[in-house]
């Protein structure tokens, strides 16, 4: 393997691609913008679906990019060796142009020629085929052609060789082709092959043949067949450094030599702090990505800006848990900007000052969360050694128990939710001074809280209502497109502080830092009662709260919501989670007109319209 950095990686990639014929799209936004129904980007082929379901590019069939990705399903597994929440995705794509002969033989280029890897270590998976869809006999034949062994090739079911969005219907699938390499010699095992459990492989790439749309009853050929290829850049890197942990490229290399030598600790000499490194180098490049993007957004309660907050709040967590000062948080973000991203990602560059300034805003905003609730929490616990002390002089015999020495779930959870402390920073805590913690106690609190937060917006006062009729109804799912179209024209930032709805009219507030000019309401008119004649159908899905926010779908206060949400979707134009009620298609609604906008509080402003 040749070893390389993380710029002459990316130039490679593009300049290989340009050679065949590519055309170098560049990155998009990280944050959705109500076209693709996910709150982020969570994949580089995301942006090109409307393109992979036919409709014409204007750079032409050929296309490739490095493409930013923010996926947060995982949040609490970054502190690993390999899970990052921000991470680039290295692309390419045929639209209706070549396919799987071409593609096959070009990766099999890449990887031998410019990345040096043996042509008889490459190991390959292909599709074994279901009743949805054939064997991909097609590209093992192609494979073999190039001079990967027979035996490196391997049929896999759909959970491994299949490609599709997750909780969505109408975007582009198929079956797919991973690339995988041995990290370490065989481990002695009769089959030490891609399957052996002792890890020796690791994949390196995927390339997807989008032949078919996913329907909600299965699967449909598409028109024109489509390649779509993706590459993890961060991963790459690694294996080609042949190096196992992410966090050892150089693409966080100074970061890193930056906390350990502030701290005093190094990387790699104790777990957990080697855990605090990763996270606070993880969490606060994706939220420096997210507060400089060309979208950008802040911290705050909801939606996207609630992920950003939890990111950044882990982060200063850990700072504070291996003594980082959180005024270095800062530091660390003016080192990617100007070490690692200037080049690829210059609007950094430009927000420098901005980036730096939220950062330092909510890092204020958290400490004195932190302060309020450690006095709380030293409340609490004077409040057990008085007791304790209380019975030891009641009886000199008397040997505080387990329990007497505990937090109770309840006293846990109003911290949690009162002050805002976090559940680890009371069991840090306690542990500190010989107390524990009634977990399983905050979890029961915590899930009643939740079934509480559940009944009361399934009630009489749900979804913004007062009453559930005809018009209360019409009313609620027009504030849905309302949403969506304001995402499309004040961008990303904007999403739901809150509604009121009538038989009469609906009222709406959402984050903006403007008074909306006519032009910008009278598009925002346009684009719903666009959707209105369009003829758009509600449908409702259930789901696990994960596979929701993964998903994108829109949502306040997300700690409130129960494991299971309802998630309604209007069209492929809006998804929110929500309890309803909601007509079944668009055509319903009658003509929306804006009566009226204005502030409501600051950074918050309220439309008030209606359906005629």
């Amino acid at each position: 393997m040749n070893k390389i950095t993380s710029k002459e990686l990316r130039n490679t990639w593009i300049k290989f691609y340009e050679s065949k014929g590519h055309v170098n799209i560049g990155a998009v936004s990280l944050i959705g913008d109500g076209t693709t129904g996910v709150m982020f980007n969570v994949a580089g082929m995301q942006p090109l679906m409307p393109y992979l379901l036919g409709q014409k590019h204007s750079m032409g069939t050929r296309l490739c990019n490095v493409q930013g990705c923010v996926r947060t399903i995982d949040i609490d597994s970054v502190g690993d060796e390999s899970h990052c929440t921000f991470f680039e995705m290295m692309g390419n794509w045929s639209l209706g142009d070549y396919f799987k002969k071409e593609k096959t033989a070009w990766t099999f280029e890449l990887l031998t020629q410019k990345f040096g890897l043996d042509a008889n270590k490459i190991c390959a998976t292909v599709f074994a085929g279901d009743d949805s869809a054939p064997k991909d006999t097609e590209t093992a034949e192609y494979l073999q052609e190039l001079g990967i062994r027979p035996e490196n090739i391997f049929f896999l079911g759909k959970e491994d060789n299949w490609w599709e969005l997750a909780g969505t219907t109408g975007t582009p699938c198929g079956p797919d082709n991973e690339w995988f390499y041995p990290l370490k010699p065989a481990c002695g095992a009769e089959h030490c092959d891609i399957n052996c459990e002792c890890n020796r492989f690791v994949e390196i790439g995927n390339d997807v043949y989008m032949q078919y749309k996913k329907t909600e009853n299965g699967y449909t050929p598409l028109q024109n067949k489509n390649v779509d290829t993706g590459f993890g850049f961060e991963r790459l890197l690694m294996f080609l450094n042949g190096l196992t942990d992410v966090y050892m490229t150089d693409v966080f290399a100074d970061v890193i030599d930056f906390v350990q030598n502030t701290i005093g600790k190094r990387y790699g000499d104790d777990l957990e702090t080697t855990k605090s490194i990763r996270i606070i180098a993880d969490h606060m490049r994706t939220s420096l990505m997210l507060i400089g993007d060309q979208n950008g957004i802040v911290p705050s309660n909801v939606g996207a800006g609630y992920i950003l907050r939890r990111l950044m709040r882990r982060a200063i967590r850990h700072a504070k848990k291996i003594g980082l000062g959180v005024d270095k948080l800062a530091n660390i973000c003016e080192i990617f900007i100007d070490n690692v991203y200037s080049e690829a990602y210059p609007n950094l560059v430009n927000k420098k000052e901005y980036i730096i300034s939220q950062v330092n805003l909510e890092v204020d905003k958290f400490n004195k969360t932190i302060e309020v609730g450690t006095k709380e929490f030293e409340k609490l616990a004077n409040g057990i050694s008085r007791k304790i002390e209380f019975l030891t002089k009641q009886n000199p015999d008397y040997v505080a128990t387990t329990q007497d020495k505990t937090i109770s779930g309840k006293s846990a959870f109003r911290l949690y939710d009162t002050f805002g402390f976090p559940i680890e920073m009371t069991l840090e805590m306690a542990g500190e001074i010989g107390l524990s913690v009634d977990v399983e106690g905050f979890r029961v609190a915590f899930a009643e809280h939740q079934e509480l937060a559940r009944t009361t917006s399934a009630g009489a006062f749900k979804s913004g209502l007062k009453e559930t009729g005809e018009m209360e109804t019409k009313y609620h799912t027009a504030t849905h497109l309302l949403n969506a179209a304001l995402k499309l024209v004040i961008g990303g930032s904007s999403h739901q502080m809150g509604s009121n709805i009538t038989s009469e009219r609906l009222r709406f507030d959402f984050a903006c830092d403007h008074k909306m000019t006519e032009e910008e309401l009278s598009k925002t008119q346009e684009i719903v009662n666009d959707w209105i004649k369009a003829g758009l159908d509600v449908t409702c899905k259930e789901m696990t709260k994960n596979e929701a926010v993964e998903m994108g779908a829109e949502h306040q206060f997300l700690d409130r919501y129960p494991d299971v949400v309802t998630v309604y979707s209007i069209g492929d134009v809006s998804n929110e989670i929500c309890t309803g009620p909601h007509v079944k298609n668009t055509s319903e609604l009658g003509k929306f007109v804006i009566k009226k906008e204005e502030a409501s509080s600051s950074g918050v402003r309220r439309i008030k319209a209606i359906l005629e």
